[in-house]
């Protein structure tokens, strides 16, 4: 190694997160970016600095901590999130910062604007975190409902060309799970591709979490089961096909659906009328939260484009059993000791793969669950990201700078 990359590595570096997919009520990105603050400041001699979609531009300076907002609108149909597209402002934070690492989050503007940033300032490394499987999430799946499946097919074909394209221009890639979109990366030709979970506070929930007086609430004895979904209930996270799932079981089992969460399939679920589906709505509460997904019996989700799911390692932690469908991470957090899976959209499928978990070994699986559940920390996640994937990276875009020409420009 030599000398500047010895001082390249000792010395305290600013590490910045840029991202569109930021929620000031919560999500994966935020809940992981906060995390990541949190363990910069508290356990590296590094800053941190974050430039995020907001309601007005706005830097905010806090010892080593640097937030910068950047005036967005909302996302049609989802309040919650903003649409960055002001990439002008984004290079002038840039430039005024000069990040020593760029990790993005998301696939589409604002990527190129880190890129544009470090065919000025070469030694920037860039590191790109696939966080939604947007080429079949956003594109195939919905252009379904309006052209045929080839084309829908060629649609997200031309959308993960664009991915491998992108991607290749970056020091390192990290995906949250290998079937939630490593190996699709790597069939693209982007090698290499690190698989980082996410961290989940599992000391937040458990089995012991139960609260009988919440089920007596419901009008619910032992012996009849809750079912639990939390989530957006949209057409991505399909709560629609829980509940016509649910409907199909034996009334005789005097079975509860309790479906925590918001979004716009809410009230045409509730148009259905079925006395037994229950919606509190938002949960915030994390304590809240562990009662409820304790005091049920079993987890169940639609969602066929989990990237990591969260939500299904909470209830594995809280010792339930999950029913899913086999896509996406699914296939890599549920196996048959901890639950089923079907195929997706599948509602006859899902209602027996039910019928099949009530009546298989509760304790085993709720065993099974939690040892899986406890796998996952914000340590582990933590340690691979800055052990493994940043110094790659690091590494990556001085051994570039060293080998590029003096004579010309260095290609991003």
């Amino acid at each position: 190694m030599n000398r500047p990359e010895r001082i390249r590595a000792s010395a305290p570096q600013l590490y910045c997160d840029l991202t569109q997919s930021w929620s000031e009520v919560g999500g994966g990105v935020r809940t992981y970016l906060l995390h990541k603050r949190r363990h910069i400041l508290g356990s590296t001699p590094h800053r941190h600095l974050m430039i995020i979609p907001g309601a007005s531009d706005e830097v905010i300076e806090e010892d080593r901590a640097v937030t910068v907002t950047i005036a967005s609108p909302h996302v049609p149909g989802s309040p919650n999130y903003r649409l960055l597209l002001r990439t002008g402002a984004v290079r002038r934070a840039l430039e005024r910062f000069r990040p020593d690492l760029i990790e993005c989050q998301d696939a589409y503007v604002l990527p190129w604007a880190a890129i544009a940033h470090r065919k000025r300032y070469p030694e920037t490394a860039l590191v790109a975190a696939y966080m939604t499987d947007f080429p079949t999430v956003y594109v195939e799946r919905p252009f379904r409902k309006f052209i045929t499946n080839p084309l829908a097919q060629l649609c997200a074909k031309i959308c993960y060309t664009y991915c491998g394209i992108l991607y290749r221009r970056f020091d390192a890639v990290f995906t949250l799970s290998e079937n939630g979109g490593a190996a699709k990366l790597r069939s693209l030709g982007i090698d290499p591709v690190e698989v980082v979970p996410l961290g989940v506070e599992v000391g937040e929930f458990g089995p012991t979490r139960r609260d009988e007086r919440l089920r007596a609430k419901l009008g619910l004895s032992d012996s009849q089961p809750l079912l639990i979904y939390v989530g957006r209930l949209d057409g991505e996270k399909k709560p629609d096909v829980v509940a016509d799932a649910f409907r199909r079981l034996p009334r005789a089992l005097g079975a509860r659906l309790a479906l925590i969460g918001e979004g716009p399939l809410k009230s045409e679920i509730a148009a259905l009328g079925d006395e037994r589906i229950i919606m509190p709505g938002y949960v915030k509460d994390r304590a809240e939260l562990s009662r409820w997904l304790a005091s049920a019996d079993i987890y169940v989700s639609g969602m066929a484009d989990e990237t990591f799911g969260v939500s299904i390692v909470e209830a594995q932690a809280s010792g339930l059993p999950v029913v899913g469908v086999a896509a996406g991470a699914m296939i890599d957090r549920v196996t048959a000791e901890v639950g089923r899976l079907g195929p997706v959209g599948d509602v006859a499928a899902m209602a027996a793969n039910i019928l099949d978990v009530l009546h298989a070994d509760k304790a085993a699986m709720t065993q099974a669950a939690r040892s899986h559940a406890l796998q996952f920390s914000w340590e582990h996640s933590m340690e691979a990201l800055f052990g493994r994937v940043y110094p790659a990276a690091m590494a990556h875009r001085t051994g570039e700078v060293a080998t590029a020409p003096a004579t010309a420009p260095l290609a991003a």
